[in-house]
């Protein structure tokens, strides 16, 4: 990625950095970091006390962020470097977000795709504000976006949410992504799955509505069952549906109705309790290649 990189900054006007984010690695990634902040100046990092998540290490990234624009990407080369240029291109003419959209996903397995084919369509369905579908992280964002992002105080964040939700000049470029470089995605279906979660919850309050919704349905099949129990003992007091068969079926399905609601306000409580608490979002061990006068304001 550095190799890849380095070629990238060499060939752009003006200064850059790189600023790396070691979130809690258990392998050999800060020592490699160290090694190259003592090779190349422009190479900055960030270790985190323990592991944050990915999103949060976006956010620090940002956070510590000087230049007038400032590009996220993974380190894997699933992002490919060589997009950057177009995406400086992009930013020169005006636009204040250039996002890289996926046209496809090389050597992902027919399920990762389904999902998240399916995730992007109905998050654009659900939320507030319109992301664009089939893209990730991936970005070039100018530095007054960023500004607005990092003066967001939540700590459930969604960045490519975020993102959308600032607005100014948005656009596109489009790639094709190129299979993971080295090494085993530690990104589990589990992480994907409460990331998906997440981002619903944080951009929208449909599932809140889905929980009244439940509530109308349960109603209203409630006052069916009354209606056809009442029929039944009058007109066919035979029906093989009276008595202990017909409550079953009640009660197994106002059950499943209440587990769903309750779930659905736990989901927004949780977040609601992880805000009220006021904790730094990530602490860190070390740094390297920051001057005082930005850490201190960090």
């Amino acid at each position: 990625m550095y190799r890849r990189l380095n070629l990238v900054m060499e060939a752009l006007d003006g200064e850059s950095e790189l600023i790396l984010i070691d979130d809690g690695s258990r392998d050999n990634s800060l020592s490699m970091m160290r090694e190259l902040h003592h090779q190349d100046s422009r190479v900055c990092y960030l270790s985190f006390a323990r592991n944050f998540g990915h999103q949060i290490a976006v956010t620090a990234g940002l956070n510590f962020a000087q230049g007038e624009a400032v590009i996220i990407m993974d380190a894997d080369l699933q992002d490919p470097p060589e997009l950057i240029f177009q995406m400086v291109e992009k930013w020169q003419e005006g636009y204040h977000v250039v996002y890289a959209a996926r046209l496809s996903r090389k050597k992902e397995g027919w399920l990762k795709r389904f999902t998240a084919y399916a995730f992007y369509r109905i998050l654009r369905r659900l939320a507030d504000v319109n992301i664009p579908p089939d893209t990730g992280d991936f970005c070039l964002m100018d530095k007054q976006v960023v500004d607005v992002i990092n003066s967001m105080p939540e700590r459930n964040r969604y960045i490519r949410g975020l993102r959308a939700w600032v607005g100014f000049r948005q656009t596109a470029v489009y790639f094709e992504r190129d299979p993971r470089f080295a090494g085993e995605v530690k990104y589990t279906f589990a992480k994907s799955l409460a990331l998906a979660i997440n981002g619903i919850i944080s951009l929208s309050k449909v599932p809140l509505r889905v929980a009244t919704y439940f509530g109308l349905l349960s109603a209203a099949a409630a006052l069916l069952m009354m209606v056809l129990v009442l029929y039944w003992r009058l007109f066919d007091p035979t029906a093989p549906l009276i008595g202990f068969t017909l409550i079953t079926i009640a009660m197994f399905f106002l059950g499943a109705v209440q587990l769903i609601c309750i779930g659905i306000l736990g989901e927004y409580i949780g977040r609601i309790y992880e805000e009220v608490k006021g904790r730094p979002i990530y602490t860190l061990k070390e740094t390297a290649g920051f001057n005082l006068i930005s850490s201190s304001k960090k």
